[in-house]
């Protein structure tokens, strides 16, 4: 059987995904849409979700926490990075403001693809991103272990945003439609782990 994992930028999936205005949507189950992903033969060995938490957003957080444990539920392997707080301002009025920005995310990809490759735990690896900072990472990794395929699924609509990254496919709003996680997620024993949040319930 041909190893196969599949690397999913958490944001830049979660961002295309709220420009289609559907938020069910986001209650997407990333197990079962990257099986969706498998040739014949394959075998998926992993599903690595790599995201950070937006701490100063209460209602968002919470969303955030009980998706990841949902995630990690269904076998989801996630990895967190972190936002920097930093302060703006304004060069013709002097007003300054907070921003928060995302770090860690495109290096811990970068990381764990190298790593992996290198370590021969795939024969395909699939990233699901449309952030061209994961570029030099796709190259180097293609450079080391050119037997190796790497496959790049655009989230959707990115596809023109990740044309440096070579992408092979489009994730459409079809294919997160059928991969929705479950409205309420028991436990072996029965207890309820987590529910879909109100916001990401079906109409």
């Amino acid at each position: 059987m041909i190893k196969v994992i599949v690397y999913i930028d958490g944001f830049n999936l979660y961002h295309a995904i709220d420009n289609l205005k559907i938020p069910a949507f986001k209650w997407l189950n990333l197990k079962s849409l990257s099986s969706s992903l498998l040739r014949e033969n394959e075998e998926l060995t992993a599903v690595k979700y790599f995201s950070a938490y937006a701490t100063w957003k209460p209602e968002g957080y919470a969303r955030h926490r009980d998706y990841v444990k949902a995630l990690r539920h269904f076998g989801v392997e996630t990895i967190m990075g972190k936002f920097k707080e930093q302060q703006s301002e304004c060069r013709s009025c002097g007003a300054s403001w907070k921003k928060h920005e995302e770090k860690e995310t495109d290096v811990h990809i970068a990381i764990s693809m190298v790593a992996d490759g290198l370590q021969n735990l795939f024969d395909r690896a699939i990233l699901i991103s449309a952030d061209t900072d994961i570029v030099p990472a796709v190259k180097m990794l293609r450079s080391l272990t050119p037997e190796k395929e790497i496959f790049v699924a655009s989230p959707p609509g990115r596809l023109g945003c990740a044309r440096a990254l070579n992408p092979k496919l489009e994730i459409n709003k079809g294919r997160i439609a059928k991969h929705r996680l479950p409205e309420e997620i028991f436990g072996h024993s029965g207890a309820l782990i987590v529910s879909c949040p109100e916001r990401y319930r079906l109409i």
